[in-house]
């Protein structure tokens, strides 16, 4: 497998030697059978936890410091490249304990020990029925009640949702119309009132669900940051790990790459291996550069979010969109160039296929990247 992009100036030898400590642990650990969905996430979780990959996912909470963008991105790529739902045990950690990491106070950090240790699992409780792409459209209310808050709602195609130990909630609280009057909390999964609505299936099992929330009752200090800061939280959070959506893809596309090429080497056509095919050379040809396009990007976004950059927004819309949407193309020169085979159920190409689909809707589907990327490039070259 190249490893040569380890040796671009984005990398420190400790993401290095990161990048080869986890190689060693996917090799001995993935892929797992995926047979009982949420019981193999349950089991990644703890596995991850156990042997520290998830000290990675959100802050120390008894020291200072921050997220390395660029260890979360490493750690998802090879990850995926190994065993999709490997990733999405791990990311899904990351993205459902931000808000703590990023916002929460000391006692709400509280639950960052157990997130790290794989002994509790995270959710992130945005997306609704009426509002997927449109965030600041929510419905979900959150009306002060005394020393609390109770909650009402329903949130839609929530990972973790069922296995989840806590959720993190967006709902609106009313401090102004639209996204400023939206606020975060803190959700443990034990709340009355809270339940699952739904379990839904999707084409690459993975826990996901709907969560219904009628008359759901949190104390005051549920409060993640301050009333009102719900959008701004959720846009931080997804600005970190939107980066890493396109670490998942690219793993995704390096696995499909290597299985392509190791076919090609190996299957003979019309009496000469496939790789003397000019049309397969072409194929590998422009799924290697899709490959290498995608992690400039994404290491670049993630780089210039480490290097203290406030946000990232225009980067990291670009490595997700390009990533995801190049992943899928070079997963299906992969399926085409298997043959049968890459549409055999259970083949890894096959996997693959059905892993890619999702990365370019989750987190900001594609074309509201593309809206991203041009309100950025409007205002960087107007000062709109």
């Amino acid at each position: 497998m190249d490893k040569s992009y380890l040796g671009w100036p984005f990398f420190e030898e400790r993401h290095r030697a990161l990048a080869a400590a986890i190689e060693r642990w996917c090799a001995d650990h993935l892929p797992v059978k995926h047979g009982d969905v949420d019981a193999a996430c349950r089991a990644l979780v703890a596995a991850l936890g156990r042997d520290g990959w998830l000290n990675y996912s959100a802050i120390d909470p008894d020291a200072a410091g921050s997220l390395d963008v660029r260890t979360l991105c490493l750690l998802r790529e090879t990850l995926a490249r190994h065993d999709g739902l490997a990733d999405f045990a791990f990311a899904m950690q990351g993205l459902g304990a931000g808000a703590i990491s990023l916002f929460g106070n000391k006692e709400q950090r509280q639950w960052l020990k157990r997130t790290r240790a794989g002994t509790a699992i995270a959710a992130f409780a945005l997306s609704e029925p009426k509002s997927g792409s449109d965030a600041a459209n929510l419905e979900t209310t959150a009306s002060r009640e005394g020393d609390g808050y109770v909650l009402d709602g329903e949130k839609t195609w929530i990972s973790n949702g069922g296995i989840a130990d806590f959720y993190v909630v967006f709902a609106r609280t009313g401090e102004a119309p639209g996204a400023k009057g939206i606020s975060a909390f803190l959700v443990p999964a034990e709340v009355t009132g809270v339940s699952v609505a739904e379990k839904l299936e999707v084409a690459a099992p993975h826990p996901l669900a709907r969560i219904r929330f009628e008359g759901a009752r949190v104390p005051a200090s549920a409060l993640l940051g301050r009333p009102g800061e719900g959008f701004k939280i959720a846009m931080s959070v997804l600005d970190i790990f939107r980066s890493t959506v396109g670490a998942a893809a690219l793993g995704f596309a390096r696995r499909a790459l290597e299985e392509s090429v190791r076919r090609v080497r190996t299957r003979h056509l019309f009496g000469a291996p496939m790789f003397d095919l000019q049309m397969v050379q072409a194929y590998i040809a422009e799924m290697a550069l899709d490959v290498d396009a995608a992690a400039l990007l994404v290491y670049r976004a993630a780089w210039t979010k480490d290097q203290g950059a406030q946000r990232i927004t225009r980067e990291a819309a670009m490595a997700k969109l390009f990533a995801t949407e190049r992943a899928q193309a070079v997963i299906d020169k992969a399926v085409q160039i298997h043959g049968g085979d890459g549409v055999r159920r259970g083949h890894i190409v096959e996997r693959l296929y059905r892993e890619i689909r999702a990365l370019r809707i989750y987190e900001g589907a594609s074309e509201i990247q593309k809206v991203v990327i041009a309100r950025q490039t409007f205002g960087a070259s107007f000062g709109a």
